[in-house]
């Protein structure tokens, strides 16, 4: 086993190995696919996006797909079309973009647990924050696992309150053999370049319910039902068509993606199982995940703790991200909120790594970012005494 580049060894990836990089479709097949809506001038709200639109409706199995900006401009829009509300159920264990849908509509976001083995939201701690009068959930499928949507949707059901689902890591995730897009009241998904379909940017909210569409897509054009009288305070969240042609493109090939991810995860997982103090977030037997991130959590037993395994891989030339640390309710824009005590979600806020996942990631890059994990491991003491000086521990601390 090689020496790790922090004991003097030599890196890994002396070029680096970047944490994610867009599979973008080829750019003459996005100027052929737009060439026509652009020579007519038709620039956004076009036909490519209606037939984004159609195809995302028919492959989720859902009445309604409509195309936005963003995720985020999504989400926005959801939550104001489910009508007034005082306060949200959320988890802290997500992108600050959940929270921020919902403090942009005026609701209070009510922070909740994470379960400590597939860190979705924990649909009974959820339960115990949603409190009485006028409320909603809105749950992530983090990481492209989807979240327990059997459990929220009883749970939304019985406190009659609406149940939104921010799906940005959704597209190609499979729940109980059946996609996930059309559970709760909306589902909103991303196609940033992060994402297994690639828009550049853009979002699609889907759902079952016609008035909700509707108003969505209202409210995506300023809230202009078409004469200038707008009927409530829109966004501009429109979709370009040069977005739409490249998400139409990308499309095509998701199955193709959500395999190849699939099996670099199975990949990393057969090289790690065995590493003690490096735990795999678990998905269920009948579920799919879409593996839009492959993250792992750190303990003790490791012998290094997460922000050490960190600053150790950089020096060997891995990225990874520290998803989703700090987690949202101790972000300094909830600062104003009434502290929450959340000690599952801050200890696997603190212990979680995510590492290089993308589509052309090679198996030999695989191999190699598991060998330096298992190195690190296998030589902790010595790493640990390295850390000890002043500026490593500054470094591994930052």
């Amino acid at each position: 086993m090689t020496l790790p580049a922090a004991l003097g060894g030599s890196p890994a990836f002396p070029d680096r190995l970047r944490f994610a990089r867009p599979l973008t479709p080829p750019l003459d097949e996005i100027v052929e696919r737009l060439r026509p809506s652009y020579e007519a001038g038709m620039l956004t709200n076009g036909p490519l996006l209606r037939e984004l639109e159609e195809r995302l409706a028919e492959r989720l199995g859902v009445a309604h797909a409509v195309g936005v900006s963003n995720c985020t401009a999504g989400l926005m829009l959801t939550l104001q079309a489910i009508g007034p509300r005082e306060r949200v159920v959320l988890p802290s264990f997500t992108f600050s973009a959940t929270a921020h849908a919902a403090a942009w509509n005026g609701l209070t976001p009510v922070f909740a647990e994470c379960d400590p083995w597939t860190l979705q939201l924990d649909p009974l701690d959820a339960e115990s924050r949603l409190g009485t009068g006028e409320g909603a959930i809105l749950a992530t499928h983090v990481f492209g696992a989807p979240a327990p949507i059997h459990a929220l949707t009883e749970l939304a059901k019985r406190r009659r309150v609406p149940l939104v689902f921010d799906a940005a890591h959704g597209l190609g995730t499979m729940y109980a053999g059946q996609p996930v897009g059309g559970f709760g009241t909306a589902e909103v998904f991303s196609m940033s370049p992060t994402k297994l379909v690639v828009a550049g940017e853009g979002g699609i909210v889907t759902t079952n319910d016609a008035s909700l569409a509707e108003t969505v897509r209202m409210g995506r054009d300023y809230g202009d039902p078409g004469d200038y009288n707008t009927a409530f305070p829109g966004l501009n969240a429109r979709m370009s068509e040069f977005h739409a042609a490249t998400a139409l493109l990308s499309l095509e090939r998701l199955d193709e993606q959500v395999d190849r991810r699939r099996a670099l995860a199975a990949r990393y997982v057969d090289g790690l199982v065995d590493v003690a103090g490096l735990r795999i977030p678990s998905v269920a037997a009948d579920d799919v995940a879409n593996y839009k991130d492959f993250t792992v959590m750190f303990d003790e037993a490791f012998g290094l703790d997460r922000d050490a395994v960190a600053f150790v891989l950089d020096a060997e030339g891995i990225e990874t991200r520290k998803y989703f640390s700090p987690p949202v309710h101790r972000h300094d824009a909830y600062a104003h909120l009434r502290e929450v005590d959340l000690p599952v979600t801050d200890i696997v806020a603190g212990s979680v790594l995510s590492l290089p996942m993308f589509g052309d990631l090679r198996d030999d890059e695989v191999d190699r970012v598991v060998e330096a994990l298992r190195s690190i491991h296998e030589n902790a003491a010595a790493i640990t005494g390295q850390l000890g000086e002043p500026s490593l521990r500054s470094s591994a601390r930052d």
